[in-house]
């Protein structure tokens, strides 16, 4: 399997993801010294200003996709990357929380924006054949942006002064202009999904559609658990020595960029997406109860035993994406895909911010927090299926 897509559009799509995400890695790493030790403001402030602009972010989604149903999801999308790269600028002069919470809230919709349309511009530059495989090569060069540039932001922490860290956030902007510019190399053709419209809240009166949403974002809190969870547990239970978590992060990057396309082939349509993700779910409940066991036994022990939950759990992951992208797509009616997949977009970011929540609840807490999340994400893979299924058997019955 190569690494890098044929001509074309997918192509075009991953270089500019590269591009974005190697930015969005800079500001990533930075982000939080830089609001603390550069801005001045206290680590509450940054989490409850965040927090805001996070919930007034799943606004964006529905609305975003729909403009770029009717004018064009490549030219929407690189409108919004100049308008991100504006907003992030704009970090550079906040000196006050009230103007962190503006910016950040605006930078936030715009994100959320992004993403919604971005998997709109997916479906109108492929065919639906290619779109799984597609949105594998783009998750692959995510993680690949994301760790370079977290890697080039540690010249920066080390620096740890002002200069150093506004050439974070002017990275992170540029990033987003450059990746506007590449976008535009697509086809003109590549436009929009259909010249004819539904009604915006088309996607939020497709009741199955919403009921598989939000299926697939209680598989998404999984993301929380090697963020959020894993960290606090080796800390907390084991006696793995903390640098153990950053083996389990190269273990679950190097995997997502060497197999997510391999395994998207696993999701050729609808039926076979939801099989997968039924498998992801599986092998996620699964990965929960290998990381409770890592609290047993001395440190070689629970490094040997956090590794293979670490492999575990990737797999989970790569199966439940690849078939969550094939369930999102092969479900949504192909004149207002920028809407639908805003409506999925929108339930990944609430499994996003609800994700910390649910592990520290759960996992956290101890052996019994391990087996009820694991539970519960392999309950909710196994009942994607049937819920599928059912989807598919009203798909003719959605309002126009």
């Amino acid at each position: 399997m190569s690494l890098l897509p044929a001509p074309g559009p997918t192509r075009v799509l991953a270089f500019a993801t590269l591009v974005n995400t190697f930015g969005n890695g800079l500001f990533m790493a930075g982000s939080a010294l830089f609001f603390t030790r550069s801005v001045g403001l206290s680590v509450g402030q940054v989490g409850l200003g965040l927090t805001v602009a996070g919930l007034l972010g799943l606004l964006a989604g529905v609305p975003a996709g729909h403009l770029a149903d009717r004018r064009g999801a490549r030219e929407v999308l690189v409108a919004l990357h100049v308008a991100q790269a504006a907003a992030m600028a704009a970090f550079a002069v906040v000196g006050s929380f009230g103007a962190f919470v503006v910016v950040a809230t605006v930078f936030t919709v715009l994100d959320r924006a992004s993403s919604a349309v971005r998997q709109g511009l997916v479906a109108a530059a492929l065919p639906a054949e290619q779109r799984v495989e597609g949105r594998a090569y783009l998750r692959a060069v995510t993680n690949l942006g994301i760790s370079g540039g977290a890697a080039l932001a540690g010249l920066a922490l080390a620096a740890d002064s002002r200069p150093a860290y506004l050439a974070l956030v002017l990275g992170d902007a540029a990033s987003s202009l450059v990746a506007g510019a590449v976008l535009l190399r697509l086809p003109p053709g590549v436009r929009r999904t259909a010249v004819e419209t539904g009604s915006m809240v088309q996607a939020l009166r497709d009741r199955p559609y919403v009921v598989v949403t939000a299926m697939s974002a209680v598989l998404g809190i999984h993301y929380a658990l090697l963020e959020v969870a894993v960290p606090l547990w080796v800390v907390r239970h084991t006696s793995a020595p903390v640098a153990v978590v950053a083996l389990l992060f190269l273990v679950n990057t190097a995997c997502c960029v060497l197999l997510q396309v391999r395994v998207s082939r696993a999701a050729r349509d609808v039926a076979t997406s939801a099989v997968a993700v039924r498998r992801g779910g599986l092998l996620l409940g699964a990965s929960c109860l290998v990381f409770a066991a890592s609290t047993l036994g001395p440190a070689p022990v629970a490094v040997v035993v956090l590794v293979l939950a670490a492999l575990v759990n990737v797999a989970g992951e790569l199966f439940q994406a690849a078939g969550s992208w094939g369930i999102g797509f092969g479900l949504a009616p192909e004149h207002a895909q920028g809407q639908y997949q805003g409506l999925y977009a929108t339930g990944f970011a609430a499994a996003s911010g609800l994700g910390p929540l649910v592990v520290t609840a759960t996992a956290v807490q101890g052996v019994w927090g391990w087996a009820l999340l694991g539970a519960v994400l392999a309950a909710a893979g196994v009942a994607t299926v049937p819920v599928v299924a059912w989807a598919q058997r009203q798909r003719e019955g959605v309002p126009a």
